[in-house]
């Protein structure tokens, strides 16, 4: 017999900071606690191409920019869940250099579940599933789920 307890499960979930990205988080926190799992809470940053390949970023910049990162991170947390140390389910959160797709199919490594918003801060907003979800659907090496935010409802007198 082996007394050894195993790791509780673990569901990484993808935020961008968008409202899909939110509502993938609210999800991803939900199955926690139906499921006494622990999230990891992966935002993936890119340098800004800005430069054009003349003058890269310095280590500087590149420092800035990670605390952007981290920033916003927190902030969609705070912002779905309520701001304070306190979280409903165990959480880790990680800022990571690298196309999106990329990190979280690396974050996925070993997780019981990956999930995504079904569309991000991309150009294509009208898209039903943008290009990392499609991506980590494709190759994440755990079940995917993409959560797919529910279309505003007009204001009244509005019509769409």
């Amino acid at each position: 017999m082996n007394d050894v307890a195993a790791p509780p499960p673990r569901i990484v979930v993808g935020v961008d900071g968008s409202e899909s990205s939110k509502t993938a988080l609210q999800w991803a926190v939900d199955q926690a606690r139906t499921t006494g799992a622990a999230v990891d809470v992966v935002l993936a940053w890119e340098d800004p191409v800005h430069w054009h390949g003349l003058v890269p970023p310095t280590d500087k910049e590149a420092g800035e920019f990670e605390v952007r990162a981290r920033e916003a991170l927190n902030g969609t947390v705070d912002d779905v869940l309520g701001p304070g140390p306190e979280r409903p389910v165990a959480m880790r959160l990680e800022v990571t250099a690298g196309h999106p797709a990329a990190v979280l199919l690396q974050a996925a490594v070993g997780a019981d579940l990956l999930v995504v918003g079904n569309r991000g801060r991309g150009a294509f907003r009208e898209a039903l599933l943008g290009s990392v979800g499609m991506h980590c659907v494709q190759h994440a090496p755990c079940p995917v789920v993409v959560v797919r935010q529910a279309p505003a409802s007009p204001a009244a007198g509005e019509t769409r």
